[in-house]
């Protein structure tokens, strides 16, 4: 891919992401996301994003785990990027939703039940430019992989279908 950074297929990559996800976490939980709820890397620094703490349930191991991610505020749904920093495959998390989409996600001290789905291409076209706007990385990962990145809606348990 034309401008990928070369440090992107060290297997290095994935496992900083891994346990830096797993710090925020854990920070954003005990401090009810005063520290860890604005994302300040890359295109945040100069424009923090918003981030929530995401449940997933392993679809082999049926353990629980939690991964912070930006969102977008779409209407009453929530709005994430399986981006992953633009590497070639998908996060695992996003597997995990696929498998077991009713979970819950955590907003400051605020706990939420969310179902997630992928959006519609059409869906997908109408909310891109608002997650660029949002955070405007997100095309600059889409252009360092081959794969089609995913948008998923987490939409309130009482209104997902």
């Amino acid at each position: 891919m034309p401008n990928r950074p070369r440090h992107l297929d060290s297997p290095l990559v994935t496992t900083v992401i891994k346990y830096m996800s797993r710090a925020q976490a854990r920070v954003y939980r005990r401090t009810g996301g005063r520290v860890g709820g604005r994302w300040r890397i890359g295109a945040g620094f100069h424009k923090p994003v918003p981030t929530l703490l995401l449940e997933h349930r392993g679809r082999r191991s049926g353990k629980l785990f939690t991964v912070p991610l930006l969102y977008l505020v779409d209407g009453a749904d929530l709005v994430v990027v399986a981006s992953q920093g633009g590497l070639p495959n998908h996060p695992q998390w996003y597997f995990n939703l696929l498998a077991h989409p009713a979970t819950q996600v955590q907003i400051g001290a605020e706990h939420r039940r969310v179902r997630a789905r992928v959006a519609s291409p059409d869906e997908k076209n109408r909310l891109w430019p608002l997650l660029v706007a949002l955070y405007a990385d997100f095309d600059t990962y889409q252009s360092w992989t081959e794969r089609e990145i995913p948008v998923l809606i987490l939409q309130p348990e009482d209104r997902a279908h």
